[in-house]
């Protein structure tokens, strides 16, 4: 469904992704671990295309180069200079880290937003749906999204990715600076998103011990290189893994 060819991005001249190489299948729950400033976000930026726009606002303003180089498929089209909104528009949707959400505008109107590429019919059904997905949301229709909570935004947040009624999700650290109660919560939502509206997800984060259980296979990622791969299982059981992210 997607694949990821020997991709380098470079910021001026510092390196953030190197040479990486990673397949998403379709119906797969897949993982990027790493630390902060592994290159996750970068990853998410560029298969997204978000990493396009800011190239050409970087460029004219004369700021800072970036440089992009391997190539990204999707649905078996090359899409490495294919627009985020494009991409959108294929299915590829992402939920960017740190819950960002329209602060001033309340839940539903959140919703109403993100479903504007959504033929009229569709847009109640969906909405129903991310509802039935999240239904701490439910009473908070009419609330101000810069009044919730941080897993409730980060809960709105994804029903708007899936207001845009994604073929593939990239969820860029759900996870962070939640409540473990919250996480928990977060990732039997994720798991029903792919068993019930059939979604594939790809997810990165730094939180490893909740997420490993829950994906058919991951890559770890360390200063923008992949380190190791597996199943979920194994990396989960992986004494390396272990001591660097569950601190045993």
């Amino acid at each position: 469904m997607l694949s990821v060819d020997k991709l380098t991005v470079f910021y001026e001249n510092a390196i953030a992704v190197n040479d990486l190489s990673i397949e998403i299948n379709e119906g797969e729950i897949v993982g990027v671990i790493g630390s902060n400033s592994a290159g996750k976000t970068t990853l998410m930026n560029t298969v997204s295309g978000l990493l396009l726009d800011t190239k050409l606002k970087e460029q004219r303003k004369g700021g800072e180069r970036i440089n992009i180089y391997g190539q990204i498929s999707f649905l078996g089209r090359n899409i490495t200079t294919v627009w985020a909104d494009e991409r959108v528009k294929m299915g590829l949707v992402l939920s960017r880290e740190r819950h960002p959400v329209f602060a001033e505008s309340d839940v539903e109107e959140n919703l109403k937003i993100a479903s504007y590429l959504l033929p009229k019919k569709e847009k109640k059904g969906m909405m129903s749906y991310v509802y039935q997905v999240f239904p701490a949301l439910v009473p908070l229709r009419r609330r101000k999204a810069g009044f919730l909570s941080g897993g409730e935004q980060q809960m709105l947040a994804i029903g708007m990715s899936l207001m845009a009624k994604p073929k593939l999700m990239l969820l860029d650290e759900p996870l962070l600076g939640l409540a473990p109660a919250i996480q928990v919560k977060l990732i039997d939502s994720i798991l029903a998103i792919r068993k019930e509206a059939g979604v594939t997800i790809l997810i990165c984060e730094q939180f490893a011990r909740p997420v490993l259980p829950i994906i058919n296979r991951g890559y770890v990622l360390e200063n923008g290189m992949l380190t190791l791969h597996g199943t979920g299982e194994e990396l989960y059981n992986n004494p390396e893994i272990k001591a660097a992210y569950f601190g045993v």
